[in-house]
Order: C-alpha cells, then structure tokens, then sequence
C-alpha cells in the first residue's frame, strides 16, 4: 500500500535537552512545546514531523518515519493508537512530553501485548520522553522476533523519565554506543515475555538509573556491559534508588535475570535500591570492571525462603537468600546493605505488596511500592544519592512521581 507522506513546513525545535546527573534530580520539570507546525488529528503513515496537538487523537497505520533534520514532538494529552503492527523509526528527534495530568499515550487498537513495534532510534538524535505511557510494545519484526520498545545505537542524550512502560515483549529500554542516558522515575510493569532485560545499557553509554520501579522483567531490571570486542569507551552509570522486584523467572535457570548486572568490562555504581523477589539480586561478572565498579546500601529481601522454577524439568527450588549474590559472579554484600536473612527480616513495608515471586507477561498488579513509617530502607542510604533506599523517599521531590 502507498504510503502517504506528510509534507509539513517546520522550523527548529530545540530538542538536545540536558541530560540530568545524580546532583540535579530534585526538581520535576514540565516542558513546553510550541503549537507551531502542527499535526491535524487522524490517520499518519510514511514520513512525518511536526508537532502533534494537545488531547487529539492520532491512528498510526503503517510505519511512520521521522528523517534527519525533522522533529517528531507532541504536547500533552495526545492519544496515539498503532494499527498494524507498525513501528515509529526516528532518524531525526523525537520529542514526546506530556504532563501528570494529562500524559501522551501510545498504545495499539487490540490493546495486547506485543501488538506494534515500538521506537526504533537506532540512528536518531536525540530522543526524549517524559510523561508518556507506552504499551504492548514488542510486535515482531520481519523475521518473528519481538521488538524492542524503545532502541537507540548512537551517541546522543536519551531522557526518558516519569514514564510508564507496561507489556512490552523484550528490551524495553536498549541503548548503546556511547548513548548518554537520564532515566528517571519511571514504572516499568510486566515486560518481556520469555526474555528482555528492562534497562539493557551497552557499549560506552553513560549517565543515570534513578528513582524507577522495575517489576516482574522477563529478564534482568538494569544490565550493564560494555563491548566484548571494542572494550574502550567503556559503559559507566549510576544505578540509585530503584524498586526492582520479581525480575527474571520467566527465563528461568536456563539464564536466570538479575535485579541488576555488571558484565563485560562495564562499571556500574550501585546504590540504594531494593531488590525484592528477584530470580538473582546485584551479579556482578568476572569480566566487569571489578576495579571501579561500585556499590552499596543496597536491600535484599524475599518474602519466601524458597520458590519452585518451573521453567526446566525436573523443577528446581531456588533459595532466594542465596541468590541476593549470585555465587557465580564475584560480587559480596557490604556492611552497608540491609541483606534478608529469612522471611521477614530487612522487610521493606511497602505499603502494598502480594508477595508474588513470578508472575506471568502483562500481569496486572496493585502492589503500591511506597514505604509505610518505620521502614529499615529510611535513613539507609549512601547520602551522595539520597538518605532513603529506594524509588519512593522521604525527599518527594527526588521521588517516584506515580
């Protein structure tokens, strides 16, 4: 079918905004974007820039393609359904800000997981995301295989934050070669279906992990690696102040996912987040670059002894304590992590949690990750990132916004 292609007149939209560190997450902010070169609600396909307008809605029929030089930007409100299982391809900028009350949507006509493709920036230059809501993501590609949900291969700033992330079938955020990432204070629910890492950082990327929950990931919440053949640059981040719980069960023994992971000549700095019900907790490999990686004030927990991996035959009954870390990687709790040792020590409190240990791809779940007063993550964390463990601090300001 022809394709049709949107000729807009478009003048400059400043897209390269600045990527936050560790020392400048206190404040949330909300951007503006211009109404100019708008975007008329209905059907898009082909190639397309310009600005998509406050609550309208938009149908994406066949892939879309944003070209070097164009812009894709939207305002708040915008409802974005893919048909087709198309995917949005950005050579040029993507800029998609939307609001709390009223976040840009992206999501499919059949509202099933796996059901469009998802952004493929491999080549784009710049990428940002905020207060969006991106859904069943991970349609397959040409040769069957799940997409990712949000993928960039190329040295630009990459700000993804206050987002919601759900039912995605593989990699839900994979940068590489030498990406420069902020991602902050997102919710990533139930992606990948029988493989994915949730924040999967490769070859020379830096930046920060702050502030997101991360829960039931087919595989693991944060991988870092740098590349096995080009070990220089190398991958370096901050990895503070996430949830990340029950992560990496639907892989199974045959690769068990990790809360988080170092591997591959990466560094990664490893502070105050808890990890609860994960498959394994912090691994960190023998090829990482033990030298200068870092980490601690960490919480472990689990809320059983024991869970059955179903996925091989015979079953297998993993001890969760054992796992916190892996025996196969060189990584050891620290006086400074609060490490569980039996049901219900180093207990979080959140305020709502089931106590699921593997849940399946697109389980819904009403687990509220707050910490109720007299949480031990309270006053436990290395102050370089924040006082508290954890996506939700006393410093709502730092905090989780959902």
């Amino acid at each position: 079918m022809k394709k049709t292609r949107l000729i807009l007149a478009v003048t400059a939209i400043t897209a390269a905004l600045a990527s936050c560190s560790k020392n400048d997450t206190t404040t949330v902010v909300t951007h503006t974007i211009p109404s100019s070169n708008p975007i008329k609600a209905g059907n898009l396909s082909g190639f397309v820039k310009g600005t998509l307008l406050s609550d309208s809605t938009y149908v994406i029929t066949s892939d879309l393609t944003v070209k070097l030089g164009d812009t894709l930007a939207s305002q708040e409100g915008v409802n974005v359904i893919v048909k087709n299982n198309a995917q949005i391809n950005i050579q040029g900028v993507l800029l998609l800000v939307g609001t709390a009350a009223k976040p840009v949507s992206f999501n499919s006509d059949s509202n099933t997981p796996g059901s469009w493709g998802g952004f493929q920036c491999d080549s784009a230059q710049s990428v940002t995301v905020k207060w969006a809501k991106i859904f069943n993501t991970g349609g397959p590609d040409p040769s069957g295989g799940p997409r990712k949900t949000i993928f960039v291969a190329a040295p630009i700033k990459v700000d993804i934050e206050d987002s919601w992330i759900t039912n995605g079938q593989d990699d839900i955020v994979r940068c590489q070669k030498g990406a420069m990432v902020t991602i902050l204070r997102n919710t990533f629910l139930s992606n990948g279906s029988t493989d994915g890492e949730c924040i999967n950082l490769k070859s020379g990327v830096t930046g920060d992990v702050a502030y997101n929950v991360i829960y039931s990931q087919a595989g693991t919440g944060v991988k870092l690696e740098t590349s096995a053949t080009t070990p220089f640059p190398q991958t370096e981040v901050n990895v503070y102040n996430n949830t990340i719980v029950a992560c990496g069960w639907r892989r199974g023994a045959a690769e068990p996912g990790r809360g988080c992971s170092i591997g591959v000549n990466a560094i990664g700095h490893v502070y105050n987040n808890i990890m609860v019900n994960n498959y394994q907790g912090l691994e960190i490999f023998t090829d990482a670059d033990t030298v200068h990686t870092t980490h601690g004030n960490n919480l472990f927990y689990g809320s059983l002894a024991t869970y059955t991996d179903n996925t091989v035959t015979p079953n297998i009954s993993i001890n969760l304590a054992a796992n916190f870390y892996p025996n196969d990687g060189v990584g050891k709790a620290v006086s400074t992590d609060l490490v569980s040792t039996g049901v219900g020590n180093q207990d979080p409190m959140f305020k709502s949690f089931d106590g699921k240990v593997a849940t399946a791809n697109g389980a819904s779940t009403s687990n509220d990750y707050h910490l109720m007063s007299g949480s031990p993550a309270f006053g436990k964390g290395n102050s370089t990132f924040s006082p508290d463990l954890g996506a939700y601090t006393s410093d709502a300001t730092k905090s989780n916004q959902h």
